[in-house]
């Protein structure tokens, strides 16, 4: 990973993070358990949003010990006569800034959700504002490739990932080891009592949706109305989680190839859409493309396969097209000049290790164990080969404890006051439609799926059908029938003659 690559990741997933702040529990007033109300100013970044923080104990199990403090942000509702209540947010991750989200981000959602609600946005436990994870700029820096050739790439990965760990460890202090799902989900309530709501509204996208369920396993009597949009799955083991992730992937690529073959804008139209594909991933193995942000090197086609793969989270298939047609007849392809890359501090705050691995034990026991996962993905996914949050995840925790504050499990909700509503696009590339299926079947009665017939990821807002039924859900607690599906509403495409050819794919901030 670069500098100026992890200077941006770093950017996009913090949002001002501020330095480590612990306090022993002598600090803190009020039990634990009886919040005070939220002391609320304009946030420094936009008076027109309202900032705040809350004090929690580091770890929950001793609610007396020490505390940390979470950045909380709220837009009041715009209409405080018509005002519910509170709706807790979260973007997803892992690493995302829902603090960021409430501030600069609210417009998300309807209208209508605005003036019934307080949008309110939590910067989870070791992200953004709230006491973040720190870890060493140039041992991230350092980080060696994902996809693993032999024993001794294997070796040097778990070589790795234990300095890393160890470093953020220690320049983090005991926080890195209670940044998991768990902990957050006891954040979420204590913020929900100290807001003075009586059951939680709430809505969570990707990583997101781990919160949704895990707050409804937790305290199923507080729940008043739960969104999981695009949902992770998290009974799923090593194998699980890549084959599923995998299958999706593949899944993408193929309504990219029909949208290609269908769409006479499409610059592969009238092409055999895979012979070029992999026409271009074979040069790339040979090392015969010049990567297009930095020519000075050749383009690997792993770089090739994750750049396309985060294009279809939008999806952005017009680029795709674009980009795979230049590469495929040596057309230069437009690149952004390059920023003047800022001085980098010595510490960064980087969250999604500590918290992806305290959630997922996906455990490795070898590099033969790992080419046989890749062998079976690639037998999954024959064009994109492996998935690549789900690979690069996998790496970075390999060697972790056996034992996780989190671990896997099938849900176990029980007696919700209100089912959850599930929402998933049908063709989405890194929250598969399969994970939404096995979500609803282990809620059983206490969730209903609605499916959007359509492609890319995040749900809500795509189309009026699933941005009313969604409100409605919030807003009067109204399910859609089970087995509601709303049509996919495909992404414009402007006419050939009035584009120019598409700028290399920008990878997205966080995988979830």
């Amino acid at each position: 990973m670069s500098r100026r690559r992890l200077y941006t990741t770093v950017l996009a997933i913090t949002t001002l993070a501020l330095p480590l702040v612990l306090a022993d529990g002598a600090a803190a007033a009020g039990s634990a358990t009886r919040p005070a109300p939220i002391a609320w100013s304009p946030c420094p970044e936009d008076p027109t949003a309202q900032c705040a923080t809350v004090r929690v104990p580091l770890d929950w199990a001793h609610p007396r010990g020490p505390k940390i403090d979470l950045a909380v942000a709220r837009r009041p509702a715009t209409d405080p006569a018509a005002r519910i209540g509170s709706l807790q947010i979260n973007p997803g991750g892992p690493g995302g800034s829902a603090r960021g989200f409430a501030i600069f981000g609210a417009d998300y959602f309807s209208a209508e959700i605005r003036r019934r609600f307080d949008i309110v946005g939590i910067d989870p436990r070791g992200v953004g504002q709230s006491t973040p994870i720190l870890c060493s700029a140039d041992l991230l820096a350092q980080e060696p490739p994902v996809l693993l050739g032999s024993q001794a790439e294997f070796d040097a990965r778990l070589a790795y990932n234990a300095r890393l760990r160890a470093d953020c460890r220690a320049r983090t202090g005991p926080l890195f080891d209670h940044v998991d799902m768990l902990s957050v989900v006891r954040d979420m309530d204590y913020v929900r009592a100290a807001l003075g709501d009586a059951k939680l509204t709430y809505y969570g996208v990707s990583y997101g949706s781990m919160d949704a369920q895990q707050y409804a396993e937790m305290f199923p009597d507080k729940v008043r109305a739960i969104v999981s949009d695009s949902n992770l799955d998290h009974s799923l083991g090593t194998r699980g989680f890549l084959d599923t992730e995998a299958a999706s992937a593949q899944d993408s690529f193929d309504e990219f190839v029909k949208w290609s073959d269908r769409t006479p804008s499409s610059a592969l139209y009238g092409q055999d859409v895979r012979a070029v594909w992999h026409r271009v991933l074979d040069r790339a193995g040979r090392g015969e493309i010049p990567f297009p942000p930095d020519p000075s090197r050749p383009l690997r086609p792993d770089e090739l396969i994750s750049a396309v793969f985060g294009a279809f989270y939008g999806p952005d298939w017009v680029p795709v097209a674009d980009v795979l047609s230049a590469l495929d007849t040596n057309t230069p392809i437009p690149v952004e000049p390059p920023e003047e890359e800022p001085e980098l501090p010595e510490v960064v705050p980087f969250p999604p290790l500590a918290i992806f691995c305290n959630d997922w034990s996906l455990p490795v026991r070898d590099y033969r164990e790992y080419a046989g996962h890749l062998r079976r993905v690639g037998r999954i996914a024959p064009d994109m080969l492996f998935p690549p949050p789900a690979t690069s995840l996998t790496a970075a925790c390999l060697g972790s404890p056996a034992k996780i504050a989190n671990p896997q499990h099938r849900l176990r909700v029980r007696d919700s006051a209100t089912p959850l509503l599930l929402t998933n696009a049908l063709h989405d590339p890194a929250t598969g439609y399969n994970r939404a299926l096995g979500v609803a079947r282990q809620l059983g009665s206490e969730g209903v799926l609605l499916t959007y017939d359509g492609w890319g990821h995040g749900v809500y807002g795509r189309s009026e059908c699933v941005t009313a039924a969604i409100d409605s859900y919030l807003i009067s607690q109204q399910l859609p029938a089970r087995g509601t599906h709303c049509p996919g509403v495909e992404p414009p495409s402007p006419p050939a003659t009035a584009r120019t050819a598409s700028a290399w794919p920008a990878a997205p901030a966080n995988p979830y």
